[in-house]
């Protein structure tokens, strides 16, 4: 049977809705103090609701909100009589004193309103519980209410809707403000990598961000290099720089152990061959290094889900969760082809569909945490064919709505690693002179390319596209910012 709560004894207090009305009608620059996070529906006297409304729209268009403006606006739209005409709208501004607390006032209206929310949402998940739906299983309904739960807790409008242009346009003059104020001119988080970061702007919010590339090329070490630096920049951030509630970068990572993560880190943060570190052969020196590390990175804001073959549904679910009790500013995912399916029945044994069902789940979540989402993806094999190595978009087709849903697609590719499978071999009659400097010339090519490695950004769809450059150094699997010799300072002596 289902049941719904009595709005008789919801939580409300119409005395405090009726005293900051008034003390905003008696004192317009009151508003400015409540006016960035309540909004009308927040209200739970409709009156209220609807007086608070256009004392909003009279302030925001630059004229004064007081009884006569009011009443003059309400008769022009023919509704003073459903606010309870002239004489109530004289009660409330007779209802303000010069001691109304109006930041105190907004926050118990905007707290009663969490509660009618948060009892809405029990009754909710109560009758949803009490119906059994196949297509809805327990696991289901709990992600849901998760969901739900989020939502509210992230002071936001749970139910969506429109946004006019002129709220959109603030909103994104203060995104503009904020890059213009940082250094380096950055909008979004920087990677530490300066030539990734001055062709991006860095890691946006609500991005999805693909990392694609073949076996080999890198795309675990620069994910698992953007996502420490991320991390440590956190880390020492000031708080005007980094909200606390975004302090904190989560790593799914379908392939590797944290453990091995941890230790790939680590080998890259101190420098330590990371086969040294496994098998035990460090010397006394490095030992003591790799301990320091440790204690040095332990707060680092880093955290690590190493669950095999999980679904979107329950990455959503987790970042979530992440967020609302430590802090989140970043979701790593390595890698999509390695997300289960959430068991729609419709994409059953279409993986094409499936991953199309993940890439559309990733961007949801990009947008709906307000995070950037930086996923990895394989290629096909269509590469390994081409004379040109370089990934281009058409080797993300198979791939299904990827390549669409993604906001950045880039693309890491190593050419050293293909030179070095290009050993030239002695052709029949060549002389011994001819054989050697082909090989003279392709020892050149490797030294050229050993320590550098490319990121090749195929779509941006606030920027450019083009290629990067970054240092790669094999041993440590590190990228990090390539400095070229006409740039290295003059030796002496």
């Amino acid at each position: 049977m289902e049941t719904k709560p009595d709005n008789a004894v919801l939580p409300q207090n119409l005395e405090a809705e009726q005293a900051l009305l008034g003390a905003i009608l008696v004192n317009n620059k009151a508003f400015e103090k409540v006016s960035e996070y309540l909004k009308p529906f927040h209200f739970a006297d409709s009156i209220h609701a609807k007086i608070f409304e256009v004392i909003s729209k009279l302030i925001q268009r630059g004229h004064i909100a007081d009884v006569i403006t009011l009443k003059n606006y309400f008769e022009q739209e023919g509704s003073l009589n459903e606010v309870g005409g002239h004489k109530y709208l004289l009660k409330l501004a007779d209802s303000a004193s010069p001691l109304t607390n109006v930041e105190y006032y907004g926050q118990f209206i905007y707290d009663k309103y969490l509660r009618r929310e948060l009892i809405a949402t029990g009754y909710d998940i109560v009758n949803s519980a009490m119906e059994e739906d196949l297509d809805s299983d327990a696991n289901t309904q709990i992600e849901q209410a998760e969901k739900r739960l989020f939502e509210l807790s992230n002071q936001g409008d749970i139910n969506g809707g429109f946004v006019s242009f002129g709220e959109a346009l603030t909103n994104s003059l203060s995104l503009i403000e904020q890059a213009y104020q940082k250094e380096g001119k950055l909008s979004g988080l920087p990677t530490g990598l300066d030539a990734l970061d001055a062709k991006t702007g860095g890691l946006n919010n609500s991005d999805l961000i693909i990392l694609a590339g073949r076996p080999a090329m890198g795309k675990t070490a620069l994910a698992t290099n953007i996502a420490f630096n991320v991390a440590e920049y956190m880390s020492r951030a000031k708080e005007s720089e980094v909200d606390p509630k975004n302090r904190g970068v989560a790593f799914f990572s379908l392939e590797m152990s944290a453990d091995q993560l941890a230790s790939r880190i680590l080998s890259t943060v101190t420098q330590t061959s990371s086969h040294k570190m496994r098998t035990g052969e460090l010397e006394e020196s490095e030992f003591i290094r790799v301990a320091a590390g440790v204690r040095e990175l332990e707060n680092i804001p880093l955290y690590i889900d190493d669950s095999p073959g999980v679904n979107i549904n329950t990455i959503r679910t987790r970042a979530r969760r992440l967020k609302r009790n430590k802090g989140l500013g970043l979701i790593v995912i390595d890698y999509i082809q390695l997300i289960s399916g959430s068991g729609n029945k419709k994409n059953e044994g279409n993986r094409v569909q499936e991953l199309s069902e993940i890439s559309r789940g990733l961007k949801i979540l990009a947008k709906e945490l307000n995070v950037p989402v930086i996923a990895l993806s394989q290629l096909n094999r269509g590469v390994e064919q081409r004379d040109d190595k370089r990934p281009v978009m058409s080797d993300l087709r198979e791939s299904g709505s990827i390549e669409q849903d993604a906001d950045i697609v880039m693309f890491v590719f190593r050419e050293n690693y293909y030179i070095k499978n290009e050993e030239p071999k002695q052709h029949a009659g060549e002389t011994p002179e001819h054989f050697q400097n082909r090989v003279e010339e392709w020892e050149t090519r490797i030294r050229k390319t050993e320590n550098i490695g490319e990121v090749i950004i195929g779509k941006q769809r606030h920027g450019p596209t083009g290629t990067v450059q970054l240092f790669w150094n094999g041993e440590f699997a590190q990228f990090g910012n390539l400095i070229r010799e006409e740039n290295l300072p003059d030796q002496i002596g």
